[in-house]
């Protein structure tokens, strides 16, 4: 679960390294549980659409879980909510990886 800000410094460089660690490690497909985001700026959105190519290219998809309501309103704004499942309960984000 990511917790805390998305921002530029220090949670789009943590959001970016954590991505490139589960692709390192053999994994395809990535749940972000955002339940404990408490804030996320423009730098934050930025890697989050930067880390669903990364997904992308390399085969595998990004789900998100718990999704706050102010990240939400972004995603609508920014219109990234067409791109990305999003989901409530972890075990249907799961099976949802075909």
């Amino acid at each position: 679960m990511l917790q805390g800000k998305i921002s530029i410094g220090d949670g789009d460089c943590t959001l970016r390294d954590t991505i490139g660690y589960v692709l390192a490690s053999g994994q395809k497909n990535v749940v972000l549980d955002l339940a404990g985001v408490q804030a996320i700026d423009a730098s934050g959105i930025g890697e989050l659409a930067g880390c669903y190519t990364t997904v992308r290219n390399r085969g595998g998809a990004i789900k998100l879980l718990k999704v706050p309501v102010m990240l939400n309103e972004k995603l609508h704004v920014t219109q990234l909510i067409t791109i990305f499942e999003v989901y409530d309960d972890e075990a249907e984000a799961v099976a949802s990886f075909d």
